[in-house]
This record gives structure tokens, sequence and C-alpha cells, in this order.
């Protein structure tokens, strides 16, 4: 170790997480740093085994630390921002209980930004979704992050005259706290994590951007993550994610039954050809999802044009048809 001050405090917020927590953790401990690190576990009620999982691994590591709160304290950005105050390390990694480092140099390339430029805040990195994720999932997620920049490479996005439309501002604000990492000193002062329901890391991105600081997106920094969601899920995971957007002011346009038809038709076309070409597939799974798979974008639509339409005040809707609101349930 290069010297005894804490570099960096990897954070996990955790709810019924067991499926993927104790390969989260084994994937830390051998990553390869020169610095000190922390792991902060705040745990919001779970019931299943991911308890257990923590303090099998609190038994071997020294600096993993486990706060309980209850299901109702729990905030996205809320839960985040009070993970800031009690981190020890200057920067503070963010993780999902369901992304797993894919190497033993994830954290070395998460923290390795912060050392290029004082005005760069925040890091973003790459996503490779599960092998066995649901095609339509697995190819946007794959769009998204190659757009990106290379993975080779270290892209670094601020604001200046080249954002001539709101789809650049998007894409160069982009956050995902599935995989990120922030100045804590940052996190504390001038940019704490707004205590908003969904899209919270979507905001703290803008924030970066509109006030003149750089936002990385370092590629080789990369986990295995896509949401382990079911058919039934779909539509209510993007009812949430279009709540999301709409609530931090993006416009998004109502879909008429013939552009969604279109749209479905187009993407249905496409994630064939995909899912015939992909070699993570078996034969038997590629027929199973050359049937399934359309039925995704059925829903994916179906969430979208709910969440347009709906009020964003009307509480008992949100409450009806948000994944969150169900699962916690």
């Amino acid at each position: 170790m290069k010297n005894n001050k804490m570099k960096a405090t990897i954070f996990i917020p955790t709810y019924n997480g067991e499926d993927h927590l104790g390969d989260i953790l084994a994937a830390i401990f051998t990553q390869k740093v020169d610095f000190l690190f922390e792991v902060l576990i705040i745990d919001s009620g779970s019931k299943d085994k991911t308890l257990q999982i923590i303090k099998t691994y609190m038994n071997k590591h020294k600096n993993i630390k486990l706060v309980e709160i209850a299901n109702s304290e729990f905030g996205h950005g809320k839960t985040r921002n009070y993970a800031a105050q009690i981190a020890k390390g200057e920067i503070v990694v963010y993780l999902s209980h369901d992304a797993i480092p894919a190497h033993n140099s994830w954290l070395y390339e998460m923290v390795k930004p912060f050392s290029l430029n004082d005005k760069i805040v925040g890091v973003t990195g790459k996503q490779i979704p599960r092998s066995n994720c649901f095609p339509l999932l697995k190819y946007e997620i794959q769009s998204v992050f190659k757009n990106f920049g290379p993975d080779f490479g270290t892209t670094i996005f601020y604001k200046d005259d080249f954002v001539a439309n709101q789809g650049i501002y998007d894409a160069i604000t982009f956050y995902s706290d599935v995989n990120s990492a922030a100045r804590r000193d940052y996190l504390v002062g001038e940019f704490p994590y707004k205590d908003v329901p969904y899209a919270e890391d979507q905001l703290f991105g803008r924030d970066i951007i509109d006030a003149g600081y750089y936002k990385v997106y370092a590629a080789r920094a990369s986990v295995v993550h896509s949401n382990d969601l079911k058919l039934s899920e779909y539509k209510n995971r993007m009812f949430d994610e279009t709540i999301g957007l709409r609530r931090f002011g993006v416009n998004v346009g109502s879909p008429s039954i013939k552009s969604m038809i279109k749209l479905i038709v187009v993407g249905v076309a496409k994630d064939w050809v995909r899912t015939i070409y992909d070699g993570q597939f078996s034969k038997k799974r590629k027929l199973y999802w050359l049937v399934v798979n359309p039925l995704f974008h059925i829903e994916k639509w179906r969430g979208v044009r709910l969440a347009v339409a709906a009020d964003l005040g009307d509480s008992d809707l949100f409450n009806k048809h948000s994944l969150e609101k169900k699962r916690v349930k």
C-alpha cells in the first residue's frame, strides 16, 4: 500500500439481494489495487439470505461495515447520500446489489480517472448484460454503452457549444448508479443526490455537467449486470423508468397506436436477427426467445404509453403500476 489513507468506499444498497451478492463480494475481495478501500452495505429489511451472506464475509474481512435500516427509510437518493456521509473513502463507488465486477481491475479503473483532472466529479462504468438476459434488454444495454466510447478508452464528457440538442445533452449527462463513482467532497457538499423516487442518478449526472464539471465513462470498469425481470414485470419497469424521466423534465412523447406497432415490429425483427446469430444462446434458447421476446417489446411500449398518459401527481396510479412498489409489498 502506498499510504494508510482510505481511498475508496464501495457502497452497496441491499434488499433481498441473495442471488448475486455473494458473487459481488467475492469479486470485490479479489481486486488488485495499491490503496485502502472499505465496503459499506446498507440493508433495508432483507428477508432472504442477504444478511447471512454479508455476515459471512464480515467474519473474513475487517473492512466491511453493515448498516441496517427499515424498508420505509430507504430512498434511492436519500440512502446514497447517507452512505456518502458515513463513508471514509475519498471516492464513493456505487454498486447495485446485482452488479458483479467483471474482473480484478474493476476498482482500479473506477478510481483512476479522478487522478486525471480535478474537474472530474463522477465516473460511470460499463455494464455487460448477463448471457441469459432476454434479447430486448440485452441488445439495448450493449447498444447504449457502445455509443459512449471504445472498450479500450476512457471518455470525458462536458458541456460546450457542441451540445446542440436534447439528445446530445441526454447522452453526455447519462449516469447510472448500477456502477458509478464520485468524489465524496461533492456528494456531501455541492452535489448531494436528490431525494426522488427514481432517476436520482440521472439528475446527479445533469448536476455535474450543468455546473461545468466533467463526467467520465470508464469502459474498462465493467460489471456484469442486467435486471432479472420477468415478462409480467417489464411493463411496470418501463412505467417506472418513464415516470422517472418525466419527473426530471424530459418530454417523453406519447406514441400513437400506429407508431407503437411500427416500433414493435421493427424492434422484434432486429432482435430476431441478433438472436439467431447470438453465440451465447443455445439452439433451444434461441427458439424460445424468438417466440417470447416479441412479448417483451409489447410490454415495453404498454408501460411507456401508460406512464406518458399518467398524471404525475396521481399516487394511487403510481402505487398500482410501479414495479418498485410491487416488490416492496
